[in-house]
């Protein structure tokens, strides 16, 4: 498996898993029944949770695009070293968003966020060029 797979692998594995603490304490909250419909009510959840749920989907939304340029680079043999940073960077910096967002910690969030943008950037110019 090359290295560019890898924190491929470990960036998908930290979305299957981000839900959990969000989704936990909701059960709590709510009850499953409450929480099992359609549009379940948001309003009794903590800011934090609030948060936690908006980096998981900020991560989902970030993860497609990565996954295909990881997966090109793969493909045209135009991975190397370069792309395996950068892939490591991405994943990096979405744990680090996923903790500042979650924390509500101000004028960090971006940053993390920016640095995973940038890290995805890196792989399509490597892919282009």
């Amino acid at each position: 498996m090359s290295g560019e797979l890898y924190w491929l692998a470990l960036s998908a594995g930290l979305a299957l898993f981000l839900w959990i603490p969000y989704t936990a304490l909701y059960a709590g909250l709510v009850g499953f029944r409450a929480g099992s419909t359609d549009l379940p009510p948001t309003d009794k959840l903590p800011v934090w949770a609030k948060r936690s749920n908006r980096a998981h989907l900020n991560l989902l939304e970030s993860l497609v695009p990565f996954a295909v340029l990881i997966l090109v680079l793969n493909v045209s043999g135009k991975a190397d070293q370069s792309t395996v940073t950068a892939a490591a960077i991405f994943f990096w910096a979405r744990v680090a968003h996923v903790i500042v967002y979650t924390a509500g910690i101000p004028f960090a969030r971006t940053p993390a966020f920016a640095i995973g943008s940038f890290a995805s950037l890196y792989l399509l110019w490597q892919i282009l060029s």
